[in-house]
């Protein structure tokens, strides 16, 4: 039926008036769907109803199911009366109700997204702070090398070319002094200066002495000079890697080694019978220059004078000239011994012949027995080599916000350890891995280790033993207090930054390859990464093989009685 129709039907009876007032204020009374509009004003309702006549329509589903429908022309007075008893009715006050209690809700949610944008600002913020600081620290690093450099440039063209000429590292240079270039890595750029490049300091008087030799990659050990690099193929959209997993790095000399530097184990009657034993040997038969340590120098020079042709040095700045006077590294002790022959060495390292004469000896494969024919074949070579990987340590302490405040960077061959110390408190410290947040250790401490030092104290502390040339970080907790806690193996490449929250309730305390103690206070920060220096070490046989007979000898790994033979059978 149409509304002009409605409007021209009479009156019908008083029951279906009411019925149909009855039904509206039954839809009116019935809650509308959020979001609900605003309730009308009661102006606007007697507006709505001033006029002659209102039609009204309403549907509701009877008890058989069938829609009926009534229409009713309701007089003017009795609409503006039927507008004043729906506006004093009840659900405007509950819908009033729904309004607050939503809206107080939106609030609450606005609340905890605005904390949550914050604190993410907050670790954005920090993480740009951290890395500014770092990026200044090299900075800071580049330009003291290049001012330290900067009496080369006065000198004279022809200078330079001659220098560059005999002590240049880059590939071209590599050239003209022999090296192949092709098919390995050659001395040269391995053990170089401190700062790269054809400019050298002038006051480095014995290296052209030096004995150059180069690394290559022979197949199982294969040493019969053809060696391979690792390639990585592209063909037809596939992605292959060489042969990585069998290939030994190899050592051959390209010139006789002419220096060999002593570092022994102290307080030992033994070691200092033997080096002596072995300095005198390499002279005598070898013609070879020998340095040792101070200490060593005044016990042998008091036992006998006729040891006045050995070297050595006198204050810190001659150290950091040892590796281009030193073609090769004798160790006599255990692996305490090759730590400490590591740390003299703030830069490149010569090889480390480590003979054993402690207690383990992961890293001492040679009998101390068997010298003459061990440095022999070392010295003839070729011989395999494990290049052990370092940890170089930053200490950024809180001070440093607007100007760089460091100091020196440490270099680890085994671990960086943070612990609690003397505080009774649990360990806190906050550890990212690059820009990524990897966890808060609450414990004892947390261990940073390379592959060499997991079968130190990483081991102890439930890390795993890895192979000494994986390309790795390990970390390690110690005592956490979680179940779920377990060590990792990070990728070489990463930069780790282990910082003491500033609500800590305590200091904290580093510790680098067991020495070296420095207290990290709230706000303090340790970042660590793998240096560009490691630690080249003879092998007895090889890589793997003089890995795992260390944890067999060492640690007794696996070390089981066989079943019996005789017995139940399948």
């Amino acid at each position: 039926m149409s509304l002009d129709e409605v409007a021209d039907k009479e009156a019908s009876s008083p029951e279906e008036i009411q019925l149909v007032q009855s039904d509206a204020k039954f839809r009116s009374f019935s809650p509308p769907p959020i979001p609900i509009p605003a309730a009308p004003s009661i102006g606007s309702l007697v507006d709505s109803v001033s006029d002659e006549r209102l039609d009204v329509m309403a549907s509701h589903q009877s008890e058989n199911g069938s829609i009926s429908t009534a229409s009713s022309t309701v007089s003017s007075l009795e609409s503006e009366k039927a507008a004043y008893e729906f506006l004093a009715q009840t659900p405007i006050k509950s819908t009033d109700a729904h309004l607050v209690e939503f809206s107080e809700a939106m609030r609450t949610v606005a609340k905890a997204l605005r904390r949550v944008a914050e604190g993410k600002a907050a670790a954005q913020a920090e993480v740009a702070e951290w890395k500014r600081k770092y990026e200044l620290e090299m900075a800071h690093k580049q330009q003291n090398k290049i001012k330290g450099c900067g009496s080369c440039i006065s000198c004279s063209s022809n200078d330079l070319d001659k220098l560059a000429s005999q002590l240049t590292l880059d590939t071209a240079a590599s050239d003209q002094l022999g090296c192949c270039g092709k098919h390995g890595i050659c001395s040269h750029e391995v053990l170089q200066d401190e700062v790269p490049g054809p400019i050298q300091r002038p006051n480095h008087k014995m290296v052209g002495r030096k004995a150059s030799f180069k690394l290559s990659w022979g197949c199982n050990g294969d040493k019969n000079g053809q060696h391979k690099h690792d390639f990585v193929s592209f063909e037809k959209g596939d992605i292959t890697t060489a042969e990585r997993s069998n290939k030994q790095i190899l050592l051959k000399w390209e010139s006789q080694p002419q220096t060999v530097l002593f570092i022994t184990k102290p307080n030992s009657k033994s070691v200092r019978v033997l080096c002596a034993e072995m300095v005198r040997w390499l002279k005598e038969h070898k013609n070879i220059n020998v340095f040792v340590e101070p200490r060593v120098s005044k016990e042998l020079l008091t036992e006998d004078s006729s040891y006045n042709f050995i070297q050595t040095w006198d204050n810190d700045e001659e150290i950091k000239l040892l590796h281009t006077k030193v073609d090769l590294i004798v160790t006599l002790g255990g692996d305490g011994t090759v730590l400490w022959a590591a740390s003299l060495f703030k830069g490149p390292v010569p090889p480390v012949v480590a003979f054993s004469l402690g207690s383990l000896g992961f890293m001492t494969p040679f009998p101390s027995e068997q010298y003459r024919d061990c440095l022999d074949n070392v010295l003839n070579g070729p011989f395999s080599i494990t290049l052990r990987n370092r940890l170089q340590c930053h200490v950024i302490r809180d001070a440093a916000k607007d100007e760089l405040v460091t100091e020196e960077p440490i270099l680890v061959l085994n671990e960086v350890t943070i612990d609690r110390g003397i505080s009774s408190y649990l360990t806190y410290l906050e550890c990212y891995c690059d820009s990524s947040f990897v966890t808060c250790v609450q414990g004892d401490g947390l261990i940073i280790s390379t592959t060499s030092g997991s079968t130190a104290y990483s081991l102890a502390a439930g890390g795993s033993m890895v192979h000494p040339q994986v390309p790795g970080i390990l970390f390690t907790p110690i005592c956490p207090h979680s179940l779920s806690f377990r060590p990792l193996i990070l990728p070489e490449y990463v930069t780790l930054r282990v910082q003491v929250p500033y609500n800590s309730r305590g200091s904290a305390w580093a510790s680098f390859d067991g020495k070296d103690r420095k207290q990290l206070s709230p706000g303090d920060a340790l970042i660590c990464s793998i240096s560009p220096w490691p630690v080249p070490t003879a092998c007895l046989v090889d890589s793997t093989t003089d890995f795992l007979r260390s944890i067999h000898e060492g640690l007794h790994w696996n070390l089981r009685k066989s079943q019996s033979f005789d017995g139940p059978r399948d």
